[in-house]
């Protein structure tokens, strides 16, 4: 059952998902826009190109010949995929869905309109007048976010219309792509938000992940703690929209659905990433029977999947560099992080650095039942031991 396995995006993610097949006897290509991505470091082969070019993603795909093409980032000439589906390669989940979730407005409006999921209240604006226009409607305090970008960048919370001109700007810089516009949203007063880890099979049900609750900061993911605490109606509430959402998109592998919860007006849908979510680096503390990279491996090649059970209470924490380097980043006191029991140390191995470029997590886990604030704050801890210079 070897297959070639094309993976689109090299980053932490992609690694341990490289980890994950290659312990299956696949081979795997690893791409990127730069050399020495954490993911080229465990693969059998790597390309490097921007994947914006859809000549040059095309290339890669006829010199190879992948039976299997995974996209682990956004910033993919998406619309070539469908060509190469119709050329019976199988793209991961599928073209459809990496089409739809790799731009908002595309997603937002299956969720919303197609599929009848609460949502925040949205407008597009593809110019600074559209933008206050739509800001208008929408009130402050509002959300403005790029159509297509990743970790947060170009998003921004308004909190008058004094700020739209600043959004308006930052929003164009933090787009992915060549698409230059923005989305515009109500803001949620939400209680909690959550990432549920969402399973679909080739040949088998829909299979859910213990929720997992995270902190973002600007967009971006700090920490993560699995099981977050959940009302069991919003749980299946929010698993009911995430089945039907992965159902309309199509294929198969593993999809990071977030939601908003709030104890007064319930569960809103935010986004979907169709590929292992950051947050979901909490499962390598071995929170599940199964990681988040293990359950993706297994649907995309398509072995079964017979349940997915909670082991234990997991915590991550991210590893931030405070410095901008193209030297290759060293780390000191990992030593400290190794002296914790239950904790374990990644370092991603990114071969330069910018200021707050997530280089590395802490995972540390504990018995079910254990004090979960606790839990967190010992990780968090530990990661802020550790220091890139």
């Amino acid at each position: 059952m070897a297959k070639k396995i094309l993976l689109l995006g090299s980053g932490e993610l992609g690694k341990e998902f490289v980890i994950s097949a290659k312990r299956k006897g696949q081979y795997v290509v690893a791409c990127d826009s730069y050399a020495g991505a954490p993911a080229m470091q465990v693969a059998d082969e790597c390309e490097v190109f921007s994947m914006l070019d859809g000549d040059a993603l095309a290339a890669a795909v006829a010199k190879h010949q992948p039976d299997i093409i995974v996209p682990e980032i956004e910033a993919i000439r998406t619309e070539r995929l469908y060509d190469f589906e119709k050329q019976g390669i199988q793209v991961v989940p599928s073209a459809k869905a990496v089409n739809y979730t790799m731009n908002r407005q595309a997603i937002r409006d299956l969720a919303a309109k197609e599929l009848g999921l609460k949502t925040a209240k949205y407008f597009y604006a593809k110019s600074l007048e559209e933008l206050k226009e739509a800001a208008a409607k929408v009130g402050f305090p509002c959300v403005v976010k790029p159509l297509m970008s990743s970790s947060g960048k170009g998003q921004s919370v308004v909190k008058s219309a004094d700020d739209l001109e600043k959004a308006w700007i930052y929003g164009c810089e933090g787009s992915r792509g060549d698409i230059k516009e923005l989305i515009i949203e109500e803001f949620i007063k939400f209680d909690s938000e959550i990432t549920l880890l969402t399973v679909t099979q080739k040949n088998g049900p829909t299979l859910f992940c213990p929720p997992i609750g995270h902190v973002q900061i600007s967009g971006d993911y700090r920490e993560s703690f699995q099981p977050a605490p959940v009302k069991p109606e919003h749980l299946l509430e929010a698993q009911r929209m995430a089945a039907k959402v992965t159902e309309a998109l199509t294929g198969a592998g593993i999809w990071g659905v977030e939601f908003f919860l709030s104890n007064e007006n319930g569960v809103y849908f935010s986004e979907l990433s169709p590929r292992p979510h950051d947050t979901g680096m909490v499962t390598l503390a071995g929170t599940q029977n199964l990681s988040e990279f293990e359950l993706h491996c297994r649907a995309v090649l398509g072995l079964p999947i017979p349940e997915i059970t909670q082991e234990r209470y997991g915590a991550s924490a991210v590893i931030l560099s405070n410095i901008a380097s193209q030297e290759a980043p060293r780390y000191r006191g990992e030593e400290e992080v190794c002296k914790e029991t239950n904790t374990y140390l990644r370092i991603f191995g990114k071969p330069t650095t910018r200021k707050n470029r997530r280089m590395g997590v802490v995972v540390c886990y504990a018995p079910n039942g254990s004090d979960l604030d606790a839990l967190r704050d010992k990780c968090k801890a530990a990661a802020a031991k550790v220091e890139v210079y």
